[in-house]
């Protein structure tokens, strides 16, 4: 009687173990659209940017990267640490808008760093409900804010993912393309089924051109696959340091300045020629020279030794800075700006 009632038990466990389990590899996705609140993008706290700046010729809508580190799936609008941790890592990037710019920014519920320990199909619950409110806070600027003028859509990581759901969405209608100045779309892949199977996501060509996706993620030479770019993915990658689109090196003498900023947006150091870059053509990443990966670990889980990904906009930090003052004194000059106003 005993034995039997142990292996009773024994197998109630192992049923337990698993049942655990499989709810750990397919969590309950989120609730549906008419059983959660939509985020309101009229009251001003859910903006951690609003029109920020004057005088500026364009306005950039920007998005912010994975912040969420909590055991949750997406980032709740009422935990204020994690906003604390969101603004800090929007004011970290800021400075390469700001000068050319107005700033706006959402807080959305952004999915968190768990969600990316599941298999890229398994996220996209999650990432649809990001999206979800990227999506109504994009909405309401262009009711309210935007009236005409040129768009710069930036973000990195998954703030770039959004952007190219953005691009999706709403750039298919003609007229708002043409206010379109670029995207910098940093540090997620631009793959190239995206690109065909919507025209308005353009990979950029050169330093210059308009209404284009600059896109890259950053790896030492010896990495072969990460979770940004897994093996069997080849992104539509530009260089940005010499604006090419093909595997000719860029010398670490072209590096305008490597900043590492503060979460107040302070640059805590910055060195011009610190790195150069290579294209890597069979996948579509940038190939860093010159530093030693023990020197910037990769820190986000899940990310090998020698994935730069964190640092992409920080090692070319003033060479992104001066392209989106180009592109958009380019846009102004190109007469777009007065085609905008006449059709307005």
């Amino acid at each position: 009687m005993m034995k039997r009632l142990i292996r009773v038990l024994a197998m109630l466990c192992v049923m337990a173990l698993g049942l655990c389990a499989l709810a750990e590899a397919a969590p309950e996705a989120p609730l549906a659209d008419d059983a959660r609140p939509a985020t309101d993008y009229a009251n001003a706290d859910n903006w951690a940017y609003f029109g920020v700046g004057e005088d500026r010729a364009a306005d950039v809508f920007l998005i912010c990267p994975t912040v969420d580190m909590n055991d949750e799936f997406n980032m709740s609008l009422e935990d204020a640490d994690t906003k604390a941790n969101f603004l800090g890592a929007l004011n970290m990037e800021r400075g390469i808008y700001e000068d050319t710019a107005r700033l706006y920014a959402p807080y959305y519920r952004q999915a968190a760093m768990k969600v990316y320990s599941l298999e890229a199909a398994e996220r996209e619950p999650w990432l649809a409900l990001a999206y979800e409110d990227v999506s109504a806070a994009f909405a309401w600027y262009l009711a309210h804010e935007n009236e005409g003028r040129p768009i710069i859509l930036a973000g990195f990581s998954q703030g770039a993912d959004m952007c190219y759901r953005l691009l999706e969405e709403y750039f298919g209608d003609e007229a708002l393309y043409s206010q379109l100045v670029a995207v910098y779309a940093i540090g997620w892949p631009c793959t190239e089924e995206m690109a065909a199977q919507y025209p308005q996501i353009a990979p950029a060509t050169g330093e210059d051109d308009l209404g284009v996706v600059v896109s890259f993620d950053c790896e030492a030479p010896e990495v072969t696959q990460t979770l940004i770019t897994p093996a069997g993915v080849r992104a539509l990658t530009i260089n940005p340091l010499n604006w090419r689109t093909d595997g000719t090196p860029a010398d670490k003498s072209e590096n305008l300045g490597a900043c590492f900023t503060k979460y107040s947006g302070e640059i805590k150091r910055e060195e011009a020629g610190l790195c150069g870059c290579t294209i890597d053509e069979s996948r579509g990443v940038l190939k860093v020279a010159d530093v030693d990966p023990a020197d910037y670990p990769p820190i986000v889980p899940g990310l090998p030794e020698g994935a730069y990904h964190i640092y992409d906009y920080q090692f070319f930090f003033r060479n992104l800075q001066k392209n989106v003052a180009d592109r958009t004194a380019r846009f102004v000059q190109s007469g777009a700006l007065d085609a905008l106003a006449d059709a307005a």
